[in-house]
């Protein structure tokens, strides 16, 4: 497990380095960076034998740089993803373990609009207090899962958020819900101050018109039948646990992480609002 810290020439090599450094495992976390993968497609996209990919992944694993995930729709398959935030961590490390002068230093601002602080008196944000009007988009991102109503409707209201609405963001789901689970609209509200109150799940059929810049599957059931959309959007993959049955704890986890990918996503975008 890598550790962090000062290192002394006696130590040798930080732990990360010796993780990343690896062609073949650097080429794994490049993949991963962006969204969550199988074994099989990852072999695909490495163009190396599975087995040699599963053992470079189980060494990533153990070095706490990538984690796995059981399939939703498939049991006896695993998505992987690799914890961004934990590499940048690791890097930062490495350097200062070469010399203390490589220290990260203070940031001296938010690289992207963060959440604004919530209202006075625990009033939610109105970002999302309706159902947003559906309007023809040059570009944007839209969020599918299955039921829309927990995890796609949490990602929309938080790029919307993070960015100041100045990011296109949709969702909608395969089979939608009559209605948002209470447990996304309370933790939107209690953790980001945004209210959804209004909104309505909706079916993707009234997504197929409009033009995307990114699609992001959230559920793994959704990825495996999401439609086409005009222009070829990315498609992103997000293997998202659902966290219908398991209580306001996994939906409190599950908003941190899906704001901790959008977050990541802004710095992928060609271009990030100012």
């Amino acid at each position: 497990m890598y550790s962090g810290g000062m290192a002394s020439p006696s130590r040798g090599v930080p732990a990360f380095l010796r993780l990343a450094a690896h062609p073949l495992r650097w080429r794994l976390l490049t993949a991963l960076a962006d969204g969550d993968y199988r074994v099989r497609e990852l072999a695909t996209l490495v163009a190396e034998p599975q087995n040699l990919v599963s053992y470079h992944l189980r060494l990533l694993r153990d070095g706490g740089l990538v984690t796995a995930s059981r399939s939703s729709f498939d049991g006896r398959d695993s998505y992987y993803h690799v914890d961004l935030d934990r590499c940048a961590e690791a890097l930062a490390s490495a350097g200062a373990a070469l010399h203390p002068a490589l220290a990260p230093k203070p940031a001296g601002g938010a690289p992207h609009p963060v959440p604004a602080p919530k209202p006075a008196g625990g009033a939610p944000h109105p970002v999302l207090d309706s159902e947003p009007a559906i309007q023809p988009t040059a570009g944007g991102v839209l969020f599918v899962c299955t039921g829309n109503s927990a995890r796609s409707p949490i990602a929309e209201a938080l790029l919307r958020h993070r960015t100041g609405g100045r990011v296109e963001a949709a969702s909608a789901g395969s089979r939608p819900k009559p209605r948002l689970h209470p447990e996304a609209i309370r933790v939107l509200r209690d953790e980001f101050g945004i209210d959804v109150a209004g909104r309505r799940p909706r079916h993707w059929n009234t997504m197929t018109g409009r033009r995307f810049d990114y699609v992001i599957s959230l559920c793994d059931k959704a990825r495996e039948i999401c439609p086409d959309f005009p222009d070829r959007p990315r498609r992103l993959h997000w293997s998202i646990p659902d966290p219908d049955q398991a209580g306001y704890p996994a939906f409190r986890r599950t908003a941190a992480g899906l704001d901790t990918r959008i977050r990541h996503l802004l710095s992928r975008m060609e271009e990030v609002p100012q």
